[in-house]
């Protein structure tokens, strides 16, 4: 069987976490995780370009065969909803301008795939991304969401495959 890689990204305008990871004969490796941070004193617009050209950079470099991002629920703030929401579009179309599928996943279905339960809190998440991927080290809440979105999907792309052959 052939390696697969996959990026797996949680949008935000702030904080947009990233994680590569690839998958090899049910062995998941980590390849490398962080998150592109935008400047707040700069206006939507640019910081929505810094997005994009961040993720544009990351998605050069590793070269994944797909990508997957976090669904993103309504805020109580319907200004931040909005603003997150044009972040969600940039973590949408970077992929999908180079030519990636883009899956989606609700929280609930990532945390399930991860852990084993879909109401999981995040240091549970972050204790069962460690515990899937040992070598990786994590650069914080945003990495370690980001790379349990790319364990989500490798799975959820993996059990595709099989039903389909």
């Amino acid at each position: 069987m052939s390696s697969r890689r996959y990026i797996g990204i949680d949008p935000g305008l702030r904080r947009t976490g990233w994680g590569v990871i690839e998958l090899e004969n049910n062995n998941l490796r980590h390849l490398a995780n962080g998150s592109i941070s935008t400047k707040s004193n700069v206006v939507l617009a640019q910081r929505l370009c810094q997005l994009y050209e961040g993720l544009t950079k990351i998605l050069t470099h590793w070269s994944p065969d797909e990508a997957a991002s976090e669904e993103t629920f309504v805020n109580t703030n319907a200004r931040s909803a909005l603003k997150l929401g044009m972040a969600r579009g940039v973590v949408l179309l970077a992929p999908a301008q180079m030519g990636l599928a883009v899956a989606e996943y609700s929280p609930n279905i990532i945390k399930k795939s991860v852990v084993g339960a879909g109401h999981a809190d995040k240091r549970q998440v972050g204790v069962m991304v460690q515990h899937l991927l040992p070598s990786c080290e994590l650069e914080g809440e945003d990495s370690t969401d980001a790379l349990a979105v790319a364990i989500c999907h490798a799975h959820h792309s993996t059990m595709q495959k099989v039903i389909q052959a």
